[in-house]
């Protein structure tokens, strides 16, 4: 876990996306927008056969514009990946996690060739260790996210090139 941010913090942010989730589903809402002090949430529902993804949540602790949306720093980069790389993307929003304890070595590094069905990270959601499998083999060329960092739904996590 990254060591400048305390599991509880993370945990509690894992937590409040889990409350805020059953909250929209109870009332049915297709989209919640959350300020807790400095952290802004947003979650938004989509229909699962939908192409299109929700946009990246504001950064934790980050105020975010009214005005415009945060951009998503990944998107920069997007455009500038080669032709031929796989994205891995997150299937659910949650807390990604690098290896599978504290302290312990990651799952992969950049630079290591992996295979399809091994295990490449883990979101946390609601509570729930979902580990995250390649589709694709070959080389871990980029990871993204910040490790015990909060990610979106389709957001990207991995660049894999064959």
């Amino acid at each position: 876990m990254d060591e400048s941010r305390p599991a509880s913090a993370a945990e509690s942010d894992a937590a409040r996306v889990g409350t805020l989730y059953e909250l929209m589903r109870e009332y049915d809402l297709d989209a919640l927008r959350v300020r807790i002090g400095e952290a802004e949430y947003e979650l938004v529902r989509r229909d699962p056969q939908a192409v299109t993804y929700a946009a990246a949540p504001a950064a934790i602790g980050a105020p975010a514009a009214a005005s415009e949306p945060a951009p998503k720093p990944a998107a920069a980069a997007a455009a500038a990946a080669p032709a031929n790389v796989r994205r891995v993307t997150a299937p659910v929003v949650g807390v990604f996690y690098r290896s599978p304890s504290p302290g312990s070595d990651p799952f992969v590094n950049v630079g290591d060739r992996v295979s399809v069905g091994q295990t490449l990270c883990i979101l946390e959601a609601m509570k729930l260790m979902n580990e995250i499998t390649s589709d694709h083999a070959g080389v871990v060329t980029r990871i993204i996210p910040e490790d015990a960092g909060l990610v979106a739904l389709g957001e990207e996590l991995m660049w894999i090139e064959p």
